[in-house]
This record gives C-alpha cells, sequence and structure tokens, in this order.
C-alpha cells in the first residue's frame, strides 16, 4: 500500500505536467543549493524548478499522459516546468547550463511530445514572443511606408524631369541672345 505522502506527491507532480506548456528534464549533479537558488531566480515567475524522486516523476507523469520522458529520469533529476511561453525559460536553462557545466540538459516535453536536447536548445535559440511581437509590428509599419515610397516615385520623377527641362529651356534661352549677336 502507497504512502499518503506518496500519493499526494504524485499527485502534485501529474498536477503541474497538466498545467505545464512546456517541461524540461534536467541533471543537477554537483550543483550547490545556492547555485539552484541562483537557477530558479533566473527562471523567473513563469517555470519551476522541482527535484522529485524518479519513481514518483514517472507515476506522475503516466498519470498525467505524458509519455516518452521514461529513459530520462535515471540519476538526480529535476524538471522545470513552464507555464506560459517555453523560450525565455530554455534561455535561462540554456544560459545557466553554458556557465554551470554540472547543469545537464536531458530533455523535454511539449505539445503532447517528447523532445531532445538539440529541440530544447533550438527552442532557446528563437526570439521571444515580445520581440517577435516587435518585429511583426515593424514589419506591418515598414509596408505602408514602403507603399507610400512607390506611389510617390512617379511624381517626384516627374517633377525632377520638368525641372531639368525648365533648367534646359532656360539656358538655351540664355545662350541663343549671346549667339544673336
Amino acid at each position: 500500500m502507497a504512502k499518503p505522502e506518496k500519493v499526494t506527491a504524485v499527485a502534485e507532480i501529474a498536477e503541474q505536467f497538466k498545467n505545464s506548456t512546456a517541461t524540461v528534464v534536467t541533471e543537477y549533479r554537483g550543483l550547490s543549493v545556492g547555485k539552484l537558488t541562483e537557477l530558479r531566480r533566473a527562471l523567473g515567475a513563469d517555470a519551476t524548478y522541482s527535484v522529485a524522486k524518479n519513481t514518483l516523476v514517472k507515476l506522475a507523469a503516466g498519470e498525467a499522459g505524458v509519455a516518452g520522458l521514461d529513459d530520462l529520469f535515471v540519476g538526480p533529476t529535476a524538471i522545470t516546468f513552464i507555464q506560459g511561453e517555453p523560450v525565455d525559460a530554455a534561455k535561462a536553462l540554456k544560459q545557466f547550463a553554458k556557465e554551470n557545466k554540472a547543469l545537464v540538459i536531458k530533455g523535454g516535453y511539449m505539445d503532447g511530445k517528447a523532445l531532445s536536447v538539440s529541440e530544447v536548445e533550438r527552442i532557446a535559440d528563437l526570439d521571444s514572443r515580445e520581440v517577435l511581437l516587435a518585429k511583426l509590428a515593424g514589419a506591418f509599419k515598414a509596408k505602408p511606408a514602403q507603399a507610400a515610397g512607390l506611389f510617390n516615385a512617379p511624381a517626384s520623377q516627374v517633377a525632377r524631369l520638368a525641372a531639368a527641362l525648365l533648367e534646359k529651356r532656360q539656358g538655351e534661352a540664355a545662350a541663343a541672345p549671346a549667339d544673336a549677336e
């Protein structure tokens, strides 16, 4: 018979899996408590970094309908549960792993699919949602300006042509009286 605290722990982890838009599984062997605290701060408010027993996490993942991660739950494992956009948390994990070799990204889970390490790193390399929206807004703003320039181009070319023709005629008129003498 399972102990009540383990049943509660499995239920809590399963709930975290269900409420997350993405999860990233890491190995934290060799990281001090201070470094883990630093990592939790770097992840921000939209991510929770949890350390749990592998057997409990496997049970919770199965209960939550998360498949394909069982191979990752070996050794000291921690899971980052991400609510909201996964890009910022993935960036923070990748940066922290770069600075602290003891943190190893093992894989992840998003949109009903297990992710490899390279897929997690590709997510980390994406621009954040805010940056992408700013780029999109800039592109929308640039298009009308380009169109206005395109529509004004023929009119300005005609104006320049007329000015050049007028200048040429004035030059011919000024030169004509000098030739007449």
